[in-house]
């Protein structure tokens, strides 16, 4: 049995599928290892010059740094990044989408026809001085004590609202979060608390995000109601009503096409572009066919794989505003003095990968291989269906806000470290990358893609994710939700400065 994984003819090298010491010529490989490699670490198939292209899944996902010969372990210290022109032909690879339909699930129907996979009230803040009283709100209604039917009310707290201009771009991009929250299908009804005194007025970004005050989205303000603990009983009191109208809600079966699917992916490592984020992608692909809707985001992980994207634009369009965003994440880097590299972090390094264009390769797999329909900003509402893509940053909390605040009803989350995110409104399941994550953090784990790299088909691990998409958004509890995960991970992004 080959002890080393070659993903594409062309690659210049191997993938060690278990631990290979020094000297040993691993099956699979007609050159023994000049030095240690770890599992899911990559080891030359042959020798490449300084200043050589090196290529995985076919694709450049870097340059010698050094030379490296046949047998070394390729990582940090011989692979540097390679920022050179990567051409795309826009749209050749856009097929059209062979439909099907009979996939269901039990969902929740609100009254203007959304619909959701849960049933939460949530109480929004305005502003970082009004977080305690809404966390004491949401304290207030406990799970256990909430009835059959409704999952949960839960605080949404920041640390923006104020602090710059009202007109700041921060301002707006968190009224757009805010919003989008709002109006979620996850969500039987909204109270909003504010200061009083803040640069984010309440009344001003309901209107400026179109939204009213009604029965089901609510508000009050500390300085209106007399201070913190009056503001505190009078939130308790609209919750409890709140609760009570909830109640009533019930589920019914619904077609897959209501779903729309937030993709993420966090501590990946060397197995993570191989295994779960390409199952994931089959089972997007699934998603789409039946009429779904998925989100591909974290702009700075798709760098170095955008031409794979721009191959699958729907139209020029769509390309351009892609290509505008990496632009704009060019010149923020630059702005900053960082670069773009510098994103794979150290459990990533460990875990076998080493530049950003690697990363992003096993990154955009995710994202399956349907057509990319549009491109919209960060938590802007998704009108488009089948696969989008959200600007958004590559930390994965910040992300899947930005995904949740755009309309995604699911988030799956592919993992070869082991993260252990979760999100509320939106229940997220975990995909393993590896079987040792798989079993050792089982209690976060939901499904294993590893079975892919021991004979398993892609597309079999594949339908295995859609259909536990189809029974969490059913209902049932993810991992992340069974160990009550999710009440800390609402990150808006925050893009501008404080005064």
């Amino acid at each position: 049995m080959s002890r080393v994984l070659i993903l594409n003819p062309a690659d210049d090298i191997a993938v060690a599928l278990d631990d290979i010491g020094a000297g040993e010529t691993p099956e699979g490989l007609a050159v023994a290892a000049t030095a240690d490699i770890a599992q899911g670490h990559k080891i030359a198939r042959h020798a490449v010059a300084e200043g050589g292209l090196v290529r995985r899944y076919g694709q450049v996902i870097g340059r010698a740094s050094a030379p490296i010969a046949a047998g070394d372990h390729v990582h940090v210290h011989n692979l540097m990044m390679d920022d050179g022109p990567r051409e795309a032909e826009v749209g050749v690879d856009a097929k059209p989408v062979a439909t099907l339909d009979g996939a269901t699930f039990n969902g929740i129907v609100r009254a203007d026809g959304r619909v959701g996979t849960r049933n939460y009230i949530g109480v929004l803040t305005s502003v970082n001085c009004s977080a305690t009283v809404a966390r004491r709100i949401a304290d207030a209604f406990p799970d256990s004590s909430l009835p059959q039917g409704v999952d949960g009310v839960v605080a949404f707290t920041h640390q923006g609202g104020c602090g710059g201009s009202s007109l700041s771009s921060d301002v707006t991009l968190l009224q757009r979060t805010l919003a989008g929250y709002a109006r979620h299908p996850n969500f039987h009804s909204i109270l909003i608390v504010g200061l009083g005194c803040e640069a984010n007025q309440i009344p001003a970004w309901l209107a400026n995000e179109g939204l009213e005050a009604g029965p089901n989205l609510r508000a009050l303000t500390i300085q209106e109601a007399g201070g913190t603990a009056r503001a505190i009983e009078a939130g308790v009191e609209i919750v409890r009503e709140l609760v009570s109208e909830a109640a009533t809600v019930k589920r019914q079966p619904v077609s897959a096409s209501h779903l729309t699917v937030g993709l993420q992916c966090g501590g990946s490592d060397g197995w993570s572009g191989v295994t779960a984020n390409p199952a994931l992608g089959a089972a997007v692909d699934l998603l789409v066919a039946h009429g779904g809707s998925a989100m591909l985001s974290e702009t700075p992980e798709i760098w170095g794989a955008e031409h794979l994207l721009l191959r699958r634009a729907a139209d020029q369009g769509v390309a351009d505003r892609l290509n505008a965003r990496l632009d704009w994440w060019r010149e923020y880097a630059d702005r900053h003095q960082m670069e773009l590299n510098n994103n794979p972090s150290p459990g990533n390094l460990k875990g076998g990968l080493t530049t950003i264009l690697e990363k992003s390769l096993g990154a955009v797999a995710k994202s399956g291989s349907t057509p990319l329909n549009d491109v919209i900003g960060y938590a802007e509402p998704l009108t488009t269906h089948g696969l989008s893509f959200m600007d958004s940053p590559g930390y994965d909390p910040c992300s899947a806000t930005g995904q949740i605040a755009s309309g995604a009803n699911l988030i799956v989350f592919t993992t070869g470290r082991g993260s252990v995110f979760g999100a509320k409104p939106a229940p997220t399941i975990k995909v393993a990358s590896n079987a040792k994550l798989a079993s050792w953090m089982d209690e976060d784990m939901d499904v294993d893609a590893s079975p892919v790299l021991t004979g398993t088909p892609m597309a079999e691990v594949g339908r295995e994710i859609f259909e536990r998409m189809l029974a969490v958004a059913s209902g049932e509890k993810s991992k992340s939700e069974a160990l009550g995960i999710g009440d800390n991970e609402f990150v808006p992004w925050a893009v501008g400065a404080y005064l």
